[in-house]
């Protein structure tokens, strides 16, 4: 919880970062691990009531995160991605992240087994999106 906070803190400061409440990171994640994907998968992926994922989605969309197109399988269904300013979104708040656990192990004064613990976080993050 620390480093959400401190990485949140350092995301509110830059103006280049777009902010995101926790539903909107819930959504934009699948979307993003999923392209091309319909609502209702969104929906029974993530656990979300259809009217806040809705509320969500229209928000990514005016914050140009997330784009709907029609599906190329079938042009009466919608399906969405996520979009180069999601990408670039990500990218600062990685960069904000990393720049703030490398202070903190520098910091610590001790040496540490970084691609053990990539490896470790890694296999945390594919097995949540499993779950």
């Amino acid at each position: 919880m620390s480093v959400a906070r401190a990485v949140r803190s350092q995301a509110a400061a830059d103006p280049d970062v777009v902010e995101l409440s926790a539903t909107e990171v819930t959504v934009l994640r699948y979307i993003d691990h999923h392209p091309d994907v319909s609502a209702g998968t969104v929906a029974a992926g993530t656990g979300l009531q259809r009217s806040n994922l809705s509320r969500a989605l229209r928000d990514l969309e005016a914050k140009g995160l997330v784009s709907r197109s029609a599906d190329p399988a079938d042009s009466r269904q919608v399906v969405l991605r996520s979009t180069r300013r999601a990408a670039e979104n990500l990218a600062r708040l990685r960069a904000i992240w990393a720049r703030l656990l490398g202070d903190a192990l520098a910091a610590s004064g001790e040496e540490h087994d970084i691609t053990s613990t990539l490896t470790l976080l890694r296999a945390l993050e594919s097995g949540f999106r499993r779950v």
